[in-house]
Parts: C-alpha cells; structure tokens; sequence
C-alpha cells in the first residue's frame, strides 16, 4: 500500500482506512478475499463522506457485475455506489459481496447493498463524484487482499 500499515491489520482480517490525498477521497482495504476486499472498499468510502450511524435501511439493492479484471470490477460497484447517490439520494449501510467467477469473455460478481436514505446521514466530507483509475490496485498475495482506489470529489 503506501508504506504504513494499520494497526491490527494481520493476514487474513478483514478492514479498511481512509488515507490522507489531496483533495480527493482515497481509500485502502484489504481481506482474505477479493469480494471481501470489494465490500471493504464500499464501507471505506461511505465512511469518508458519511456519518450513518444514525440511518436506518430503506431497500435493498441487487446488482450483477461482469467487467474484464478484478480491479474492473470494483470500479463498477463503486460507481454503482456513485451512481446510487446521485440518483436515488441513497448511499449503502451494508454491502454483500457474492464470489468473483468466470463470466463469458471476462469476471462476474453479484453485490447485495442496504440502502439508507442519505438524507438521513450527517456529512463528514465532500461526498464523491467519480472513481479515478490512477493508482487503482486490486492484488491477492499471501495475507489475503489488498486494494487502493481514489475518488474524485
């Protein structure tokens, strides 16, 4: 990641923390595996711009991804966290994250959210615009998954 590792942050946990950047919102995760890794991104990133502590679930939201890489496929489900914002007014309390499989020419997951009204959330920060692919990194290795992904705000 960037050289500094979080405290508790061991081989097979399960976490996420914002990093300091420069006028964008920037996040790091990791867990055993890469959906896992996926879903603790989707939390880091509300977490940088909402306070949801006081919000209650109001839907539940399916949703199917097919893209070419692993790395493509979180940028799909934050820009559906994005999108969802944008134009539902709804950011997730809770995210599920179904297994990465083969699908067709490229990778598959399924991701279940729990939606809250994001009116009924306080804000912490700028709330995010777009996923930028700079320095964007999805990896497995020995200690389970890792991922950085930068949101412009």
């Amino acid at each position: 990641m960037d050289g500094r590792e979080p405290a508790g942050k061991q081989p097979g946990a399960y976490g996420h923390w914002a990093v300091p950047h420069t006028a964008d919102l920037r996040v790091e995760a990791w867990s055993p595996t890469a959906e896992g890794c996926i879903g603790e991104a989707v939390r880091a990133v509300v977490e940088g711009f909402a306070d949801t502590s006081g919000a209650a679930v109001v839907a539940e939201r399916a949703c199917a991804f097919t893209a070419e890489s692993d790395e493509d496929l979180l940028v799909s489900v934050l820009e559906e966290v994005v999108y969802r914002m944008d134009t539902d007014g709804e950011i997730p309390l809770d995210v599920e994250v179904g297994p990465i499989r083969s699908a067709g020419d490229g990778r598959g997951l399924s991701v279940r959210f729990r939606m809250a009204d994001a009116d009924t959330a306080v804000p912490v920060g700028a709330v995010p615009k777009a996923v930028s692919l700079h320095d964007l990194q999805l990896r497995g290795g020995p200690g389970g998954w890792t991922c950085r992904v930068t949101l412009d705000v």
